[in-house]
């Protein structure tokens, strides 16, 4: 029992306040929180289970620039979306199907952002200290207090949903969070890709960024036009 609480303890320090937990809270404006759960849970699980019983095998196989540029672009990705108008959950957004299998979304979004994260190496850390025999008290002991950190992170973001009720602000606290991680992962991944002293970095990493940047103009636009009409 004292192992798996200091495990638990110690994965749930080591979220507060990360990049996954504040993905969370950016993800209520755009998921139910049945769809975050299921979504999450399963990751966290799939994750501390490869860490676990694998040691680390996926991030020696795939190439860490690789997950890391993945991962920018779609924090990208989401911070884009962020932008466009809410759709009715029991109607439009139901029948275009945008979001059809969204724990599956979110599952794979939380999945490569929390491949190579601190937590992900405090579990593969324990796995390594405690061996095989005690591999399922260490999966579920950083499984529980992972998860129990990002619930923190969706309860903040639905109680900020309930006190607003258009989601403007939500949805912009979402845009920024994804923004900053999405330009700070890319240039994570392009460091790691190019090495820490390549002169493309900054020029890539600002291109990137203005690209993204006027994309996000243009749907702005497009939102502005199509509220006048």
């Amino acid at each position: 029992m004292a192992l798996f609480l200091k495990i638990l303890f110690t994965e749930f320090i080591a979220e507060m306040g990360d990049k996954t937990q504040l993905m969370l809270v950016a993800l209520t404006s755009k998921f139910k929180i049945r769809d975050i759960v299921m979504g999450t849970a399963a990751a966290i699980l799939v994750l501390n289970g490869i860490a676990v019983l694998a040691g680390g095998l996926v991030s020696e196989v795939i190439p860490t620039w690789v997950i890391r540029m993945i991962a920018a672009f779609a924090f990208l990705f989401f911070a884009f979306t962020s932008l466009k108008e809410e759709e009715d959950e029991e109607g439009d957004a139901s029948e275009k199907g945008t979001f059809k299998f969204a724990p599956l979304t979110i599952f794979c979004t939380f999945f490569v952002a929390e491949l190579g994260d601190k937590t992900q190496l405090t579990a593969i850390t324990f796995g390594a200290n405690e061996g095989l025999g005690s591999a399922v008290i260490v999966w579920l002991a950083c499984s529980i207090g992972l998860f129990a950190a990002d619930i923190i992170g969706m309860l903040i973001g639905y109680l900020l949903k309930s006190k607003m009720a258009d989601g403007i602000f939500l949805s912009a606290l979402a845009f920024v969070i994804f923004s900053i991680f999405g330009i700070a992962t890319l240039r994570q991944g392009l460091y790691l890709m190019l090495g820490e002293q390549s002169i493309a970095i900054l020029p890539i990493t600002v291109l990137t960024a203005a690209v993204f940047i006027l994309l996000c103009v243009v749907e702005m636009m497009r939102k502005k036009k199509k509220g006048k009409m």
